[in-house]
């Protein structure tokens, strides 16, 4: 069966080299190299929630995501990635920060061997936006691969045209895309459609819960453990 938990990231190192392995492996596969969400200095930052999908008996890990929240003491990975282009969007962070505080949900990605269960489609963006209810946060923000943005915008991010050409970048490839999008308030899910909606306040009041999940390749069951511990 596969299962979901949350954790501080500084508090299961092992983890954490395990999705950075995975992580790494699957952005080499692509030919990607360089991407600012695969940088390692994120382990050591208690303010870094790390979601991950492992066996629940072998502990493989078949993928994951992160949600990062502003402190001053590291930029999001959004702010490294198109900061260069377009400088207004560390205005925007700060803004941001001051107001109700944010933060982003990076480095999502799910291994071949669950590829097409819709676990990176689906699944892990949702918990994204489901855990940001009990993190100090009012904004997020997500950098969404041309693959993505649909995913995105089904679970409440809106395009935020007002940087780069109506919110497109070229990165982290001049032949590849990216997508600055921005959840404008994490308690109101009006954004999200009616589906992504139930699901994320029914995972809210309920992080301990076993679904049976349907994605492109059948159903399957999935244990969720999203309560954050040690918040």
């Amino acid at each position: 069966m596969l299962h979901i938990r949350t954790f501080r990231a500084p508090d299961d190192p092992e983890a954490c080299s395990k999705f950075i392995t995975g992580h790494k492996r699957l952005l080499e596969i692509y030919g990607i190299t360089q991407i600012t969400s695969n940088t390692q200095e994120w382990v050591n930052d208690y303010n870094t929630t790390v979601i991950l999908v492992e066996d629940k008996d072998t502990k493989v890990v078949y993928g994951g995501a992160r949600v990062q929240v502003v402190t001053g003491q590291y930029e999001l990975p959004i702010e490294i990635a198109i900061g260069k282009y377009d400088p207004k969007i560390y205005d925007m962070v700060k803004a941001d920060q001051h107001t109700g505080g944010t933060c982003e949900v990076c480095g999502l990605w799910n291994s071949r061997e669950v590829a097409g269960m819709g676990i990176g489609s689906f699944i892990l963006a949702r918990i994204g936006v489901t855990i940001t209810s009990q993190l100090p946060v009012a904004t997020s923000y997500v950098l969404a691969a041309p693959s993505t943005v649909k995913m995105a915008t089904r679970i409440g991010y809106v395009l935020e045209k007002s940087l780069g050409n109506d919110g497109l970048f070229y990165y982290p490839k001049e032949d590849l895309v990216a997508t600055a999008m921005r959840f404008g308030d994490i308690n109101d899910l009006s954004t999200a459609t009616e589906t992504e909606r139930s699901k994320i306040l029914s995972l809210r009041a309920n992080p301990s819960q076993t679904n049976e999940e349907i994605g492109p390749k059948g159903t399957y069951p999935v244990e969720y453990n999203i309560k954050i511990p040690n918040l």
